[in-house]
């Protein structure tokens, strides 16, 4: 069996990234991969970091931010594994998630949505109207994600759009209004959104041959798994530049620019994991380095906010 081979057997074989044990809380926690909140949670507070340097940032504000985007994290991923569980059902990869296994029916995952989606709104009232009355389009885009594959190749980046809302949303969560210049958090955004879409390209190799046999759409099973690395890799230099970019709005400091050549440096050796034809890494790729990545980032941001 060639390594490529290898790799691609064992993606099929299980999923990475969930909790081991028994209990409701555990149970829940595997249903949405609570895990990967950390992938865009440290950009929602970079979004508040920023912020931080026109309007004051109080403990109550960070920690209602740190709720809404779980609570809306875990909706839309709640919601996601209800769409998808016939999809899910026949895929080896997939089948042993808790809705497909049996673990968990569909109106106990459909009632963690709701009491998910309800404290997301509580949490966007406890922010300000600005965040409230934008609360619902947040929540629509991210559960629209779930039927995107269905009809679009370019998926990917509906989920890094939702994703995107995050540094947003920490930044209007403290200011109240939008930024100045109004570039910065489009920039921002744009960094998000095109640094999760190459990472969930790179996440979707490995369904391939699933996705073109149940008639899917993904950027690899429409372009091939080499031109799917070559479009993520657009992406990632792409994020790169925007960071820069909104850094400049910013008016960032050595420090975050120190954080954005470093994020390019993981962004590299990330892509250095993955081949065409071997996927034997795709799980530190994936999991571990991104996290890496989105952590690092914030450190330099926070650390260059203690200093000014």
């Amino acid at each position: 069996m060639t390594p490529g081979k290898e790799g691609r057997s064992e993606a099929t074989a299980r999923e990475g990234q969930t909790l081991r044990g028994q209990g409701v809380l555990l149970r829940h926690a595997n249903l949405v991969r609570l895990p990967h909140t950390i992938f865009a949670l440290p950009f929602a507070l970079v979004g508040v970091v920023l912020a931080s340097y026109v309007a004051p940032m109080t403990i109550s504000a960070v920690i209602w931010v740190v709720v809404a985007f779980t609570t809306a994290r875990f909706a839309a991923m709640g919601f996601n594994r209800i769409v998808d569980r016939e999809i899910d059902a026949r895929n080896p990869r997939t089948r042993s998630r808790e809705i497909p296994s049996g673990s968990m029916s569909v109106r106990e995952a459909g009632v963690a949505v709701t009491i998910a989606s309800a404290l997301f709104f509580v949490a966007a009232w406890q922010l300000n109207m600005l965040c409230l009355a934008l609360a619902p389009l947040a929540l629509a885009w991210v559960l629209f994600y779930s039927y995107t594959k269905r009809f679009t190749r370019w998926s990917h980046l509906v989920l890094g759009v939702g994703l995107s809302i995050a540094p947003v949303g920490g930044y209007l969560a403290i200011t109240g209004q939008w930024s100045n210049p109004w570039w910065m958090l489009i920039a921002l955004a744009i960094a998000v959104a095109t640094w999760v879409g190459g990472f969930d390209i790179l996440y979707a190799l490995q369904d391939v041959s699933f996705d073109r046999e149940n008639g899917l759409y993904s950027v690899p099973s429409t372009f091939g798994e080499a031109n799917a690395l070559g479009i993520a890799r657009v992406l990632h230099f792409s994020t790169i530049a925007a960071l820069a970019i909104a850094g400049m709005g910013a008016g960032a400091g050595i420090l975050y620019y120190a954080g954005v050549v470093v994020a390019a440096i993981l962004l590299l050796y990330e892509h250095s994991l993955v081949k065409s034809d071997d996927f034997s890494r795709l799980d530190a790729a994936f999991f571990t380095m991104n996290g890496v990545i989105s952590i690092v980032f914030l450190g330099f941001v926070f650390t260059e906010r203690l200093l000014r």
